[in-house]
C-alpha cells in the first residue's frame, strides 16, 4: 500500500519547510496487526525522515523522527504491512496530541482525552 499520497507528501513537506512550529498533525499510520501508531507533522526534504508523535505500544511514546522507508518495509504476517487510516482528520496541534499520549501512555484521538490535554497545557502557561 502507498502510505502518501501526492497531496498528504506535499502538506507533509510545507510543514518541514516551517520549523519549529508546532503543526497539526497531517497523517496517521499504523500496525493492523499489534499497537504501534504513528502520527506524522512534517517530512523533511529528502523526502524520507518524517517528524511526529510515535507509540510503539510499550507505554512510552516519543516526540521524534522515524523512516517512511523504514514503515513502508515493514512486512506483517498475512501480506499486511504498516497502513495508513484513511479517516484520520486532526484538529489540534502535535503539542496536545504529545501531552494526551504522556497522559494515557499511549496515542489517544477521543475528544475528551484532548481537551483535558489542551486544559493542561493552557494552566502550564
Amino acid at each position: 500500500m502507498k502510505l502518501l499520497t501526492d497531496t498528504l507528501r506535499a502538506r507533509l513537506l510545507e510543514n518541514g519547510k516551517q520549523p519549529d512550529t508546532d503543526h497539526i498533525p497531517v497523517v496517521k499510520f499504523f500496525n493492523p496487526l499489534g499497537a504501534a501508531t504513528w502520527i506524522a507533522t512534517e517530512l523533511d526534504e529528502d523526502k524520507d525522515t518524517l517528524f511526529g508523535l510515535a507509540d510503539l505500544g510499550f507505554g512510552c511514546p516519543e516526540l521524534g523522527s522515524f523512516s517512511l522507508l523504514e514503515l513502508a518495509s515493514v512486512r506483517l504476517p498475512f501480506g499486511l504491512g504498516i497502513e495508513r487510516d484513511f479517516l484520520f482528520e486532526a484538529d489540534v496541534p502535535l503539542s496536545v496530541y504529545a501531552e494526551a499520549a504522556r497522559h494515557a501512555r499511549c496515542i489517544v484521538e477521543d475528544r475528551r482525552s484532548l481537551d483535558a490535554a489542551a486544559a493542561r497545557r493552557k494552566a502550564r502557561r
